[in-house]
């Protein structure tokens, strides 16, 4: 897939917000410091489309990214910064239930999670809930260039066994600093987008 056009469709925390439904979506979940605003930057080969803040929690809405007029990535809030207000916070799940299992074009949520530690009980969670609604599967490790290879293969394991991955669902390691992983998580991508 090449990326040639990239648009800010939509910025929104209610249904009425999102754009109309009617073009293929793969959404990105995670922690609020794990990385997610780099990767989309990545993947989309632009610098500052996601906003990259030295403050995790910053992504607080659903944005949705159109790519070449034929698909959508849709950024989802971060979990888990303790520092959210309450009310924030409270709101956060609504949100999510509303976007989730409600949206007829959404193909796949990506999780991710940061490779140098086991994976916490919200991203548990958050997997669950990804499964709970079938669109579980893949899971990106990101910060990849910050363990050893062996370190990597064992964290691997780590995540798979902790989330409770089966057997055909994929975990990709990421670096965002690198660069690497980015083709074998464009060709998931590809894959789902049926390119």
């Amino acid at each position: 897939m090449i990326i040639k056009h990239v648009e800010l469709k939509a910025v929104a925390v209610k249904p009425n917000q999102y754009p109309p439904a009617g073009k293929k979506e793969i959404a990105f979940a995670g922690r609020s410091n794990v990385g997610k605003s780099s990767l989309i930057n990545l993947l989309l080969n632009r610098k500052n489309l996601a906003r990259v803040s030295g403050s995790p929690g910053k992504t607080r809405t659903i944005n949705f990214y159109e790519i070449n007029q034929e698909f959508r990535i849709v950024d989802l809030p971060g979990y888990g910064y303790a520092k959210v207000s309450k009310s924030m916070s409270d709101s956060w799940g609504p949100m999510m239930e509303s976007y989730l299992g409600n949206r007829p074009d959404l193909l796949k949520v990506i999780q991710l999670v940061d490779i140098r530690h086991e994976p916490t009980a919200q991203d548990i969670q958050m997997y669950e809930w990804i499964r709970h609604f079938g669109l579980d599967g893949l899971v990106v490790a990101t910060k990849a260039d910050k363990v050893s290879r062996n370190e990597m293969n064992k964290n691997l394991t780590v995540i798979r066994k902790t989330l409770g991955l089966k057997e055909g669902d994929k975990v990709v390691p990421v670096s965002a600093l690198k660069r690497t992983g980015v083709d074998q998580l464009m060709e998931q991508l590809d894959g789902l987008l049926g390119f």
